[in-house]
């Protein structure tokens, strides 16, 4: 899964849901599921998640929606796992990024 976001440091809760294409009610119900979201809050309180939010985001997605986790087997899974688990998903994303890479430039040709 590829998300396009620029480099920032804080986005906002549409942004994040637009980039994972779910809707923002998910985003929120994700935050309070999950002790590893913790994004920060300003005086209205707007979400704004940083880029350590969105790298979790990617691994809550990759667990949920494409390995089918469910909630409570991805928290157990990032509690237990999570060093074996990011090692992995690091792994999962290099790998992503080479595959669109080789097509794009097979495309190209």
């Amino acid at each position: 899964m590829q998300i396009d976001l620029p480099e920032k440091r804080y986005y906002g809760i549409g942004e994040v849901a637009k980039a994972f294409d779910v809707n923002t009610s998910l985003i929120r119900f994700w935050e309070k599921e999950f002790d590893v979201l913790k994004p920060k809050k300003n005086a209205k309180g707007n979400r704004k998640f940083t880029p350590q939010d969105i790298n979790n985001l990617k691994l809550i997605y990759h667990l949920v929606k494409e390995r089918g986790f469910t909630l409570e087997g991805a928290k157990i899974h990032l509690k237990e796992e999570r060093h074996k688990t990011l090692s992995n998903f690091d792994l999962i994303q290099k790998l992503e990024k080479v595959k669109a890479e080789l097509i794009k430039i097979k495309d190209n040709l």
